[in-house]
């Protein structure tokens, strides 16, 4: 780290080791890493898989892992060998959490398992996110996030909500809710050794973490037992829940409370509805007729243009937004007024478009300090840091 790479993060001072590959363990860890935490990215020869998915300016630095890896150092091991093993627990008897998104058998077949671990360092977090818990008839099956949004119900949530055919999330929708749910896993495990003093061995798998995530709405009638109704939540499935066209576009607005449909049928000269049509008057009535309503609303704003209804909307006090395409976040006002892009040098890749870390601490802030490395840029500077330690 460099003078001017100043880090009064809320976990300077921790260390995490870092074997996790993909988008995951490392979206994860780089969260870690934006806090303060010094993170230690440990790569096989080959490096993260990830290196090698364009678009790219050079080999070995693809974008998606340019987006997940920054405020890393990079160290290759070659885990398949002895001495690199040996190595790898000596990094780990230095560090606060092993971070890793292998299955529990293949770390033990590296002699990596928590009792190996712990016996060098008990005071460490030892935190693996992977498909499925421990214990089940899926435990040792693979998984990635396709697997397991299909496993949690997405693609056919999509069919249900109006689809014509299953349709994943176009985004690696169950590693980052799982990825999120790793980092507050590894904080409140470093907060209940403030209290005990011990490390301890953490679970965080992919298919129940995403379950959670879906079943909040789409346990419906399951919630109790015996059920008192259908799964599923019915605004959430609506087919007419999609941004609205208008004459030339698209808009998403929501009217959810009785202000916001009082303004809107106002608004749409229909003001004496919400008291005369019963689908109206109540949320609960609203929820039961949602789709209908969608579409009432929607039959309305095919009539004007996106910014009529932009400027009206927002007039009365109805919550709306545009429908954004990529391309409009690199000029969208907010972004630009927040300090939301930031521009990063990379000594080998140049100017690096990327977005700031999203959470803001009065006191400890967040940072990038560092662009994602080069496949075993630090390599010799941590062994370095390593030798210097097992002297003292």
């Amino acid at each position: 780290m460099t003078d001017a790479e100043v880090n009064d993060g809320a976990l300077a001072g921790y260390r995490v080791i870092d074997m996790t590959g993909v988008v995951l363990g490392p979206y994860a860890t780089q969260i870690l890493g934006d806090y303060g935490a010094d993170v230690i990215k440990i790569e096989p020869p080959g490096g993260d898989i990830m290196r090698h998915a364009g678009p790219m300016q050079h080999p070995g630095m693809g974008h998606i892992f340019i987006n997940a890896n920054r405020n890393k150092r990079s160290v290759v091991l070659d885990l398949k060998q002895a001495a690199d093993r040996a190595t790898l627990l000596q990094l780990c008897a230095t560090a606060d959490v092993l971070a890793y998104n292998i299955r529990p058998a293949s770390m033990a077949r590296l002699g990596l398992s928590w009792q190996a671990v712990q016996t060098v360092n008990p005071r460490i977090v030892y935190c693996g996110a992977y498909g499925y818990s421990e214990g089940g008839p899926y435990s040792d099956w693979p998984a990635y996030d396709d697997l397991i949004q299909g496993a949690a119900c997405i693609p056919w949530l999509m069919t249900q909500s109006g689809s014509p055919e299953p349709r994943y999330v176009p985004a690696t929708f169950a590693d980052r809710v799982t990825g999120l749910n790793m980092v507050h896993a590894i904080m409140a495990a470093l907060l209940a050794r403030v209290r005990t003093g011990r490390g301890q061995s953490v679970e965080v798998p992919m298919f129940e973490c995403l379950l959670q995530f879906v079943l909040g709405e789409h346990l419906g009638g399951a919630t109790w037992e015996p059920p008192i109704g259908p799964m599923g939540h019915s605004r959430m499935l609506a087919p007419n829940r999609k941004p609205y066209a208008t004459s030339d576009g698209h808009v998403c607005a929501l009217m959810y409370n009785d202000a916001h449909w009082k303004a809107f049928l106002a608004l749409v000269g229909e003001p004496e509805r919400f008291e005369t049509d019963p689908r109206f008057t109540t949320q609960s009535a609203r929820i039961t007729h949602i789709d209908a309503l969608y579409g009432f609303v929607q039959d309305h704003l095919r009539a004007h243009s996106t910014a009529h209804w932009l400027r009206e909307l927002a007039a009365h006090d109805i919550p709306v937004m545009p429908m954004m395409k990529l391309d409009d976040l690199l000029t969208d006002p907010h972004l630009a007024a927040t300090g939301a892009w930031l521009d990063v040098a990379h000594p080998h890749e140049g100017r690096l478009r990327q977005l700031r870390p999203p959470v803001r601490m009065g006191d400890t802030p967040t940072s990038v300090r560092r662009p994602a490395p080069l496949l075993g840029e630090h390599t010799q500077e941590v062994l370095a840091e390593l030798k210097a330690l097992t002297r003292q």
